[in-house]
C-alpha cells in the first residue's frame, strides 16, 4: 500500500526543524528550541544542496546528511579576500577584526564580508561565505508537507 503522506518536491510548502553543524561538532544554525521553519522548496531559503537533501521526505521523517563544500557553501576562494582602505567605509565607521559588514554590489545585491585584518589605513575583508570550505552535517525532522501548486 503506497504511503498517503505527500513527498517533498518542487514547490512543496515544508515545515521542519533543522540543525547545521560543522565537522568539529559546532552547531552554526538550528531551530532547536525555537519555532519550526516554514518555507516553500525552491524559494531560496536553503541552498540547492540542502534542498536536494529534502526531496522525497515526508512528514514524520528525519534525516542526517554530511554534505561536502561542493554541494554546501562552496570552497574558500582566495579571490574573496580583498584589501580595502578606510576611505572605502563611511567616515563614522571604525572596522574591527571579526566584524561583519554589509556591502551593495554594482548589481544592487547585498553581500556580507568579515573584517579579517586592520592595519592602519589597510583593511582586509573576506567576502567568502563563513561556511565556505566546510563539510556540514544537516539534520532535519519534517513536521508537515503540503504539495506544491
Amino acid at each position: 500500500m503506497p504511503d498517503p503522506r505527500p513527498e517533498i518536491g518542487p514547490g512543496s510548502r515544508v515545515t521542519l526543524h533543522y540543525t547545521v553543524m560543522l565537522e568539529t561538532g559546532l552547531v552554526v544554525d538550528s531551530t532547536d528550541g525555537d519555532a519550526p521553519l516554514e518555507f516553500t522548496l525552491g524559494d531560496g531559503t536553503f541552498i540547492q544542496g540542502l534542498e536536494l537533501a529534502l526531496m522525497g521526505l515526508r512528514a514524520g521523517d528525519t534525516q542526517t546528511l554530511r554534505i561536502g563544500p561542493e554541494s554546501a557553501f562552496g570552497f574558500h576562494d582566495p579571490e574573496g579576500i580583498q584589501e580595502l582602505t578606510r576611505t572605502d567605509f563611511p567616515g563614522d565607521m571604525t572596522p574591527e577584526v571579526g566584524q561583519i559588514i554589509g556591502f551593495t554590489t554594482p548589481a544592487g545585491d547585498e553581500i556580507l564580508a568579515a573584517v579579517k585584518e586592520v592595519d592602519g589605513e589597510r583593511i582586509v575583508m573576506d567576502f567568502n561565505h563563513p561556511l565556505a570550505g566546510h563539510e556540514i552535517t544537516f539534520s532535519v525532522k519534517i513536521l508537515d508537507v503540503l504539495p506544491g501548486a
